[in-house]
């Protein structure tokens, strides 16, 4: 018997935030914000296939079937704190070479605004994906200045992130934040 991997051929990122008053039901709605509350999500590590093609978020969510079990890499954070800066992210890096794998981060926390969370999930994957790819760096360096040794590598042809923030409502109602990239078969 012949085994078929299951490796997704496609990829996709949302974001979604949402506020209730039971925390479940807060996840919820930041899954519909996002556009994946339809779907049966399971949880995944962080590797982007080979070949992997990254889509739209629109034309990724057009492809998604009610009950679908679906692969995700998924960052999340809630609270019930009012004002308490919330965050998800979820990080890429795409290696040159379409035959190698490449790196997807996630991380979930507390007072990091967009911009330095984006940084952040940025840099992990950049990070991993380097250090699988033999490129020498200081560790020690900013991440400014090691995207462009990264990038001088030519080996590294795209990062990005996605992230999610929000400020704990101010009425004390459950607030959750969700980051994702969807995986496609």
């Amino acid at each position: 018997m012949t085994r078929t991997p299951m490796v997704p051929k496609e990829v996709f990122f949302t974001k979604g935030v949402g506020r209730h008053r039971n925390r479940l039901e807060s996840f919820e709605s930041a899954l519909r914000s996002a556009g994946i509350e339809k779907v049966n999500l399971v949880r995944v590590s962080s590797i982007l296939p080979p070949k992997c093609k990254v889509i739209s978020r629109k034309r990724g969510l057009e492809k998604l079937c009610p009950g679908e079990i679906t692969f995700v890499v998924l960052a999340e954070a809630s609270t019930d704190e009012p004002s308490r800066m919330i965050g998800s992210g979820i990080g890429l890096a795409q290696p040159v070479k379409g035959e190698q794998y490449g790196y997807i981060s996630e991380h979930h926390g507390f007072g990091m605004k967009s911009k330095r969370l984006g940084d952040f999930v940025e840099d992990m994957a950049a990070t991993m994906l380097a250090t699988t790819l033999g490129i020498e760096f200081d560790p020690e360096t900013a991440y400014d200045e090691r995207k462009e040794i990264y990038k001088m590598s030519g080996k590294i042809v795209r990062t990005r992130n996605c992230v999610q923030t929000a400020e704990g409502d101010k009425n004390g109602l459950w607030t959750t934040v969700v980051s994702a990239a969807v995986f496609l078969l």
